[in-house]
């Protein structure tokens, strides 16, 4: 999925944050795409761009977020904010979505 095909309003996003968020940590998934995209649109700011992470570094910075990595590594990934090496050993951000 091609994440900039969905739109919303700046109400709509700050509805999001301020629902799904507590405290600087993401308390919950939203069942709704479009929600999704907001919070994970979010979410890669808290990544460095132009810095190659491996896995573990890339999860150390979700973990500090939310406690299922793997899933939210995976929407990042599956959203094309994140990229990641054939291998996957090395992910970096999406140029397209940086800050």
């Amino acid at each position: 999925m091609y994440i900039t095909s969905i739109e919303f309003t700046e109400e709509e996003k700050k509805h999001t944050l301020e629902t799904f968020f507590q405290d600087g940590q993401l308390v919950k998934l939203p069942k709704k795409e479009k929600r999704k995209v907001i919070i994970f649109l979010e979410l890669i700011k808290t990544f460095e761009e132009n810095r190659i992470y491996s896995e573990k570094e890339v999860n150390e910075v979700i973990k500090a977020i939310h406690g299922d990595f793997a899933t939210i590594r995976r929407y990042l990934i599956d959203f094309k904010l994140l990229e990641r090496s054939t291998d996957g050993k090395e992910y970096w951000v999406n140029k397209s979505f940086s800050k």
